[in-house]
């Protein structure tokens, strides 16, 4: 979990660095933070029709667009109108399928059927709802792993980074 698009930018472009991609990166932000940090010109978000079409209790779009500039496209999102919610990567698909908006447990009922034990899924839910960004990935390697929750707890301000 990350608190400001600094951090997030960040950690997002070190996940991209690394080598991960579109079909890696979960992104969980809150539409209200999307629109806080992502919406001034700097990145293909802003008037951004992503958010076009329905899915399950959802609006799916085939692309998110970058969340900055310097962050590349994250492939299928999918915004959960009863939450506020905004979540791109392959968990966005998973989510839409389970039909989280709300209906069935919300973020946290979705996120523990995704594997997240309950524990951590509350703590991301809360930090949601209060402005934070959660990036995640199944990291290729130990290695990787080492890497990215270093990095992430070090340099970027990371919360509640777990392996």
């Amino acid at each position: 979990m990350f608190r400001d698009r600094d951090s997030t930018e960040s950690a997002y472009k070190s996940l991209r660095d690394r080598g991960y991609g579109d079909d890696d990166i979960n992104v969980m932000m809150s539409d209200d933070t999307r629109n806080k940090y992502w919406s001034d010109g700097d990145s293909e978000l802003e008037g951004n029709k992503a958010l076009e079409g329905t899915g399950v209790g959802s609006a799916i779009g085939g692309t998110l667009g970058a969340i900055i500039g310097g962050v590349a496209a994250i492939g299928t999102n999918v915004l959960l109108p009863g939450l506020g919610l905004v979540v791109a990567g392959p968990i966005a698909a998973a989510l839409a399928g389970a039909g989280a908006g709300g209906l069935t447990g919300g973020l946290v009922g979705a996120l523990i059927g995704w594997g997240i034990p309950e524990e951590r899924a509350a703590q991301y839910e809360e930090g949601i709802r209060n402005g934070g960004t959660v990036l995640g990935v199944n990291p290729r390697s130990d290695e990787d792993a080492d890497y990215f929750e270093n990095e992430w707890k070090t340099n970027f301000k990371g919360e509640h980074v777990y392996r």
